[in-house]
């Protein structure tokens, strides 16, 4: 490689050496963190599947049962940064197991619950328990596999959401259509609890997640240029392919000409990309990582023009679509380590703001996409809002790479 890429993808800290005695594998626990993350994110997606039967069973309209989802997004953009600050001196481990146990109550009171206002309270409770599992969690997998392989443990935790996705949501749905909608949310209340165990049983012990750092020093974290430009690249990279994704189905049928009972397994393709995309971003990450972030927003950013484009043609929208799950959201792991990085003494508070930040950019992005679904584009507007929001990532990971390279570059002269 020539010297300019190599000053673009310098280290941000001392990490050279380390990268080559990187491990082989990584620890036993960071899977199940894993584990975790992907219990989190079956809920977090598994009542779409379920709105029709929840509706019916609660007397509420559809359009009100999908106030689970929103309140739910809600609850990860404040519990995150919250709970981090609320935890900041309890240990590792035992913030962990507060947030599965915490997680499992919240599911026994949906499961339990007739009072569609309870059942909204309690997912926001559960959300909040989310947020906080999902940022400490982070950390502790960076922590444990080292500065050498840090991106790649991150990109492991977040695959296991993304796996949620490809097994998670469709076996929860079909078991809710199967069992009633309460029997996924018993399954994975019972599920949080396991998973408490074995966090209990792999997660070393440790002091508090923050020792002797103030809130006013955390909150200093704030002040850096960085930790916002990758917070920016954050919602804006999320925000761009899930608008589109949100609103994949109507493109799928009623422009590509795919029945709706293929859609499914459409999903599943974009679900398999994303979880590659996770864990191969996280690995090149650890060693290019402004090049991960600025060839994903590119790739993310065309291959949404390209679907807004020959969303005529089937088999070409499927492909395209599978390749967004790879390129547009491959690039999350390594975002959410520079957020870590840059947050300096609060990387717990680096982390969560980067899990409110992918949910806020989300927020947003569903709903412009939501209000373009009704001009003359049709199904075909997601798509074109996701072009436009997805190619904004190149501004706050492009200047981060700049300033990498002003940064290596000064001591020379």
């Amino acid at each position: 490689m020539s010297s300019r890429g190599a000053v673009l993808d310098a280290p941000t800290d001392a990490r050279t050496e380390d990268r080559e005695q990187a491990p082989t594998r990584l620890p036993l626990v960071v899977y199940v963190l894993a584990l975790g993350t992907f219990l989190m994110g079956t809920t977090e997606f598994v009542v779409a599947g379920l709105l029709p039967e929840i509706a019916g069973d609660l007397q509420v309209s559809v359009a009100q049962t999908g106030l689970m989802i929103t309140v739910f997004a809600v609850g990860m953009i404040v519990g995150a940064p919250l709970m981090s600050m609320l935890t900041r001196r309890l240990p590792t481990r035992l913030t962990l197991m507060l947030a599965l146990g915490v997680f499992a109550v919240g599911h026994v009171i949906v499961a339990l619950g007739s009072d569609f206002t309870l059942l909204l309270a309690a997912r926001f409770l559960t959300a909040i328990a989310t947020g906080a599992f999902w940022a400490v969690a982070n950390v502790a997998a960076a922590r444990i596999a080292g500065p050498a392989a840090s991106s790649r443990a991150i990109g492991l935790v977040g695959a296991g959401a993304m796996l949620a996705n490809v097994i998670g949501v469709p076996v929860g749905a079909f078991a809710g259509q199967v069992m009633g909608w309460r029997g996924p949310f018993w399954a994975l209340a019972v599920l949080a609890v396991a998973a408490a165990g074995l966090i209990a049983r792999t997660v070393p012990h440790d002091g508090p997640t923050q020792q002797r750092v103030s809130i006013r020093s955390e909150l200093t974290a704030l002040r850096s240029g960085r930790l916002w430009l990758a917070l920016a690249a954050c919602a804006t990279t999320t925000g761009g392919v899930l608008a589109a994704y949100s609103y994949i189905s109507p493109l799928l049928t009623d422009r590509a000409g795919i029945a709706s009972a293929l859609v499914p397994l459409v999903l599943v393709g974009f679900g398999i990309g994303a979880l590659a995309g996770s864990i191969v971003g996280g690995r090149l990450g650890d060693v290019r990582p402004h090049t991960v972030t600025i060839v994903a927003a590119a790739a993310a950013a065309l291959l949404l023009l390209a679907i807004s484009l020959l969303s005529g043609y089937a088999v070409i929208t499927v492909v395209l679509v599978a390749l967004l799950g790879f390129f547009g959201l491959g690039a999350n792991p390594v975002l959410i380590s520079m957020s870590v990085r840059f947050a300096g003494k609060a990387p717990a508070l680096g982390s969560a703001l980067s899990v409110s930040a992918f949910n806020l950019g989300t927020a947003v992005g569903t709903w412009i996409a939501g209000l373009a679904l009704g001009s003359t584009l049709g199904p075909v507007a997601p798509a074109a809002v996701g072009t436009t929001v997805a190619a904004l990532t190149l501004i706050p990971t492009i200047a981060l790479a700049l300033t990498q390279r002003r940064r290596s570059t000064a001591p020379a002269v």
